[in-house]
Protein backbone atom coordinates (compact mmCIF):
# COMPACT_ATOMS: atom_id res chain seq x y z
CA UNK A 1 0.00 0.00 0.00
CA UNK A 2 3.52 6.31 1.93
CA UNK A 3 6.80 9.08 1.66
CA UNK A 4 17.60 16.41 0.85
CA UNK A 5 16.94 12.32 1.80
CA UNK A 6 17.15 11.13 5.42
CA UNK A 7 19.07 7.92 6.04
CA UNK A 8 19.05 5.46 8.92
CA UNK A 9 21.90 2.95 9.01
CA UNK A 10 21.81 -0.31 10.92
CA UNK A 11 25.00 -2.34 10.90
CA UNK A 12 25.40 -6.10 10.85
CA UNK A 13 28.36 -8.31 10.08
CA UNK A 14 29.63 -7.93 6.54
CA UNK A 15 30.99 -10.62 4.28
CA UNK A 16 30.38 -12.35 0.94
CA UNK A 17 31.29 -10.05 -1.93
CA UNK A 18 28.32 -8.60 -3.83
CA UNK A 19 29.25 -6.75 -7.03
CA UNK A 20 27.36 -3.48 -7.22
CA UNK A 21 26.96 -3.06 -3.46
CA UNK A 22 30.50 -1.88 -2.85
CA UNK A 23 33.38 -3.06 -0.72
CA UNK A 24 31.51 -2.41 2.55
CA UNK A 25 28.57 -4.59 1.49
CA UNK A 26 25.82 -1.99 1.98
CA UNK A 27 22.30 -2.79 0.82
CA UNK A 28 20.41 0.51 0.40
CA UNK A 29 16.66 0.06 0.82
CA UNK A 30 14.25 2.77 -0.32
CA UNK A 31 11.09 3.25 1.74
CA UNK A 32 8.27 5.72 2.34
CA UNK A 33 7.75 5.67 6.13
CA UNK A 34 4.10 6.75 6.21
CA UNK A 35 2.35 3.35 6.31
CA UNK A 36 2.15 2.02 9.86
CA UNK A 37 2.37 -0.74 10.91
CA UNK A 38 4.59 -1.57 7.89
CA UNK A 39 6.84 1.49 7.81
CA UNK A 40 6.68 4.65 9.91
CA UNK A 41 8.80 6.77 12.25
CA UNK A 42 8.97 6.95 16.02
CA UNK A 43 8.82 10.21 17.95
CA UNK A 44 12.62 10.29 17.80
CA UNK A 45 12.67 9.91 14.02
CA UNK A 46 13.77 6.27 13.93
CA UNK A 47 12.26 3.99 11.31
CA UNK A 48 9.97 1.27 12.62
CA UNK A 49 7.45 -1.27 11.35
CA UNK A 50 7.07 -4.76 9.92
CA UNK A 51 8.77 -3.93 6.61
CA UNK A 52 11.66 -2.29 8.47
CA UNK A 53 12.08 -5.36 10.68
CA UNK A 54 11.90 -7.63 7.64
CA UNK A 55 14.50 -5.58 5.81
CA UNK A 56 16.88 -5.66 8.75
CA UNK A 57 16.37 -9.42 9.13
CA UNK A 58 17.04 -9.96 5.42
CA UNK A 59 20.23 -7.89 5.64
CA UNK A 60 21.34 -9.85 8.71
CA UNK A 61 20.68 -13.14 6.88
CA UNK A 62 22.70 -11.88 3.90
CA UNK A 63 25.41 -10.58 6.24
CA UNK A 64 25.37 -7.08 4.77
CA UNK A 65 24.90 -3.61 6.23
CA UNK A 66 21.33 -2.31 5.87
CA UNK A 67 20.93 1.36 4.95
CA UNK A 68 17.47 2.93 4.72
CA UNK A 69 16.74 5.79 2.32
CA UNK A 70 13.48 7.71 2.62
CA UNK A 71 11.61 8.62 -0.54
CA UNK A 72 8.04 9.56 -1.51
CA UNK A 73 6.04 6.50 -2.50
CA UNK A 74 5.18 7.63 -6.02
CA UNK A 75 8.86 8.36 -6.66
CA UNK A 76 10.27 5.05 -5.39
CA UNK A 77 10.52 3.29 -8.76
CA UNK A 78 12.07 6.30 -10.58
CA UNK A 79 14.56 6.69 -7.70
CA UNK A 80 15.44 2.98 -7.86
CA UNK A 81 16.09 3.22 -11.59
CA UNK A 82 18.18 6.35 -10.95
CA UNK A 83 20.29 4.25 -8.52
CA UNK A 84 19.49 6.32 -5.43
CA UNK A 85 19.14 2.98 -3.64
CA UNK A 86 19.47 -0.72 -4.47
CA UNK A 87 15.98 -2.01 -3.73
CA UNK A 88 12.51 -0.90 -2.63
CA UNK A 89 11.03 -2.26 0.59
CA UNK A 90 7.88 -0.24 1.20
CA UNK A 91 4.66 -2.28 1.02
CA UNK A 92 5.07 -2.34 -2.77
CA UNK A 93 2.44 -4.54 -4.41
CA UNK A 94 3.66 -6.94 -7.07
CA UNK A 95 1.69 -6.01 -10.20
CA UNK A 96 2.03 -6.74 -13.90
CA UNK A 97 2.27 -3.02 -14.63
CA UNK A 98 5.15 -2.50 -12.21
CA UNK A 99 6.88 -5.64 -13.50
CA UNK A 100 7.24 -3.89 -16.83
CA UNK A 101 9.64 -1.46 -15.12
CA UNK A 102 11.30 -3.44 -12.32
CA UNK A 103 11.86 -6.96 -10.98
CA UNK A 104 10.32 -8.26 -7.76
CA UNK A 105 11.47 -10.61 -5.05
CA UNK A 106 9.28 -13.44 -3.85
CA UNK A 107 6.21 -12.36 -1.87
CA UNK A 108 6.66 -10.80 1.56
CA UNK A 109 3.01 -10.52 2.65
CA UNK A 110 -0.50 -9.96 1.34
CA UNK A 111 -3.11 -7.76 3.06
CA UNK A 112 -6.62 -6.85 1.85
CA UNK A 113 -7.93 -3.62 0.30
CA UNK A 114 -11.11 -2.00 1.65
CA UNK A 115 -13.16 1.14 1.26
CA UNK A 116 -13.13 3.29 4.40
CA UNK A 117 -15.94 5.78 5.02
CA UNK A 118 -18.13 7.19 7.78
CA UNK A 119 -20.13 4.87 10.00
CA UNK A 120 -23.21 7.04 9.44
CA UNK A 121 -23.51 6.30 5.72
CA UNK A 122 -24.20 3.23 3.61
CA UNK A 123 -21.42 3.62 1.06
CA UNK A 124 -20.10 0.45 -0.53
CA UNK A 125 -17.01 -0.14 -2.71
CA UNK A 126 -18.95 -0.09 -5.97
CA UNK A 127 -19.12 2.49 -8.73
CA UNK A 128 -22.90 2.79 -8.32
CA UNK A 129 -22.66 3.47 -4.58
CA UNK A 130 -19.81 5.97 -4.92
CA UNK A 131 -21.18 7.94 -7.90
CA UNK A 132 -20.94 11.65 -7.14
CA UNK A 133 -18.71 11.08 -4.11
CA UNK A 134 -15.12 12.24 -3.53
CA UNK A 135 -12.75 9.35 -2.85
CA UNK A 136 -9.17 9.92 -1.76
CA UNK A 137 -6.28 7.68 -2.84
CA UNK A 138 -2.53 7.82 -2.51
CA UNK A 139 -0.57 8.78 -5.60
CA UNK A 140 1.25 5.89 -7.23
CA UNK A 141 -0.57 3.24 -5.21
CA UNK A 142 -2.50 0.21 -6.47
CA UNK A 143 -5.52 1.79 -4.80
CA UNK A 144 -5.26 4.76 -7.13
CA UNK A 145 -4.97 2.41 -10.11
CA UNK A 146 -8.06 0.45 -9.04
CA UNK A 147 -10.15 3.57 -8.46
CA UNK A 148 -9.13 5.05 -11.80
CA UNK A 149 -9.96 1.86 -13.66
CA UNK A 150 -13.21 0.91 -11.93
CA UNK A 151 -14.72 4.09 -10.51
CA UNK A 152 -13.57 7.29 -12.24
CA UNK A 153 -15.49 6.85 -15.51
CA UNK A 154 -18.64 6.00 -13.55
CA UNK A 155 -18.88 9.46 -12.02
CA UNK A 156 -16.74 9.02 -8.92
CA UNK A 157 -14.48 12.02 -8.22
CA UNK A 158 -10.98 10.83 -7.35
CA UNK A 159 -8.61 12.97 -5.30
CA UNK A 160 -4.95 11.88 -5.26
CA UNK A 161 -2.64 12.70 -2.36
CA UNK A 162 1.14 12.46 -1.89
CA UNK A 163 0.77 10.43 1.31
CA UNK A 164 -1.71 8.26 3.16
CA UNK A 165 -1.54 10.66 6.10
CA UNK A 166 -2.84 13.47 3.87
CA UNK A 167 -5.73 11.24 2.75
CA UNK A 168 -6.71 10.48 6.34
CA UNK A 169 -6.51 14.15 7.34
CA UNK A 170 -8.95 15.17 4.60
CA UNK A 171 -11.23 12.23 5.37
CA UNK A 172 -11.48 13.28 9.03
CA UNK A 173 -11.99 16.91 8.00
CA UNK A 174 -14.85 15.93 5.70
CA UNK A 175 -13.19 17.08 2.49
CA UNK A 176 -13.56 13.60 0.97
CA UNK A 177 -16.24 10.95 1.47
CA UNK A 178 -13.99 7.91 1.69
CA UNK A 179 -10.70 6.28 0.80
CA UNK A 180 -9.55 2.98 -0.67
CA UNK A 181 -6.61 1.60 1.28
CA UNK A 182 -4.85 -1.37 2.82
CA UNK A 183 -7.11 -2.53 5.65
CA UNK A 184 -4.21 -3.27 7.98
CA UNK A 185 -2.56 0.11 7.43
CA UNK A 186 -5.71 2.22 7.73
CA UNK A 187 -6.85 0.32 10.81
CA UNK A 188 -3.53 0.96 12.56
CA UNK A 189 -3.09 4.54 11.35
CA UNK A 190 -6.68 5.80 11.62
CA UNK A 191 -9.47 3.50 12.75
CA UNK A 192 -7.93 2.65 16.12
CA UNK A 193 -7.19 6.32 16.83
CA UNK A 194 -9.63 8.81 18.43
CA UNK A 195 -9.89 10.80 15.18
CA UNK A 196 -10.98 7.66 13.36
CA UNK A 197 -13.78 6.65 15.71
CA UNK A 198 -16.50 7.66 13.24
CA UNK A 199 -15.08 5.63 10.33
CA UNK A 200 -15.05 1.96 9.41
CA UNK A 201 -14.28 -0.59 6.70
CA UNK A 202 -17.24 -0.68 4.33
CA UNK A 203 -18.60 -3.70 2.50
CA UNK A 204 -16.52 -6.57 1.18
CA UNK A 205 -12.82 -6.75 0.39
CA UNK A 206 -11.98 -5.00 -2.88
CA UNK A 207 -10.42 -7.48 -5.29
CA UNK A 208 -8.78 -7.36 -8.70
CA UNK A 209 -5.86 -9.81 -9.09
CA UNK A 210 -4.63 -7.98 -12.19
CA UNK A 211 -4.19 -4.78 -10.16
CA UNK A 212 -3.39 -5.92 -6.62
CA UNK A 213 -1.29 -8.93 -7.60
CA UNK A 214 -0.30 -11.73 -5.21
CA UNK A 215 1.00 -9.44 -2.46
CA UNK A 216 3.97 -7.21 -1.78
CA UNK A 217 7.63 -7.77 -2.59
CA UNK A 218 11.02 -6.09 -2.74
CA UNK A 219 11.52 -4.16 -5.97
CA UNK A 220 14.87 -4.26 -7.79
CA UNK A 221 16.31 -3.15 -11.11
CA UNK A 222 15.81 -5.85 -13.73
CA UNK A 223 19.50 -6.17 -14.43
CA UNK A 224 20.36 -6.90 -10.79
CA UNK A 225 19.71 -10.63 -11.05
CA UNK A 226 22.45 -11.55 -8.60
CA UNK A 227 21.00 -9.26 -5.93
CA UNK A 228 17.54 -10.71 -6.55
CA UNK A 229 18.78 -14.28 -6.06
CA UNK A 230 20.49 -13.38 -2.78
CA UNK A 231 17.44 -11.53 -1.47
CA UNK A 232 15.10 -14.39 -2.39
CA UNK A 233 17.42 -16.84 -0.63
CA UNK A 234 17.36 -14.63 2.48
CA UNK A 235 13.56 -14.38 2.41
CA UNK A 236 13.29 -18.17 2.18
CA UNK A 237 15.73 -18.55 5.07
CA UNK A 238 13.92 -16.21 7.48
CA UNK A 239 10.63 -17.94 6.69
CA UNK A 240 12.16 -21.36 7.28
CA UNK A 241 13.98 -20.50 10.51
CA UNK A 242 11.01 -18.82 12.22
CA UNK A 243 12.28 -15.24 12.06
CA UNK A 244 9.46 -14.13 9.74
CA UNK A 245 6.71 -15.54 11.99
CA UNK A 246 8.31 -14.05 15.10
CA UNK A 247 8.38 -10.59 13.51
CA UNK A 248 4.84 -10.91 12.15
CA UNK A 249 3.48 -11.72 15.61
CA UNK A 250 4.79 -8.36 16.86
CA UNK A 251 2.34 -6.59 14.58
CA UNK A 252 -0.50 -8.89 13.56
CA UNK A 253 -2.95 -11.36 15.08
CA UNK A 254 -3.66 -13.01 11.72
CA UNK A 255 -1.74 -14.67 8.89
CA UNK A 256 -0.27 -11.64 7.10
CA UNK A 257 1.49 -13.82 4.54
CA UNK A 258 -1.82 -14.93 2.99
CA UNK A 259 -2.29 -17.89 0.71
Amino acid sequence: MKRVLSVLCLSVACCIASPGWGAEEVLRLGTDPTFPPFESKTSTGALTGFDIDLGNAICAQMQVKCQWVENSFDGLIPALKARKFDAILSSLSITDERKKAIAFSNKLFNTPAYLVAGKNNDLLPTAASLKGKRIGVQQGSVFEVYAQRHWRDAGVELVSYPSAEAVYADLVAGRIDGTLDDATVVTEALLTKPQGKNFELKGDQVKDPAIFGPGTGIGLRKEDTGHLARINAAIAAIRANGTYDKLAKKYFSFNVYGE
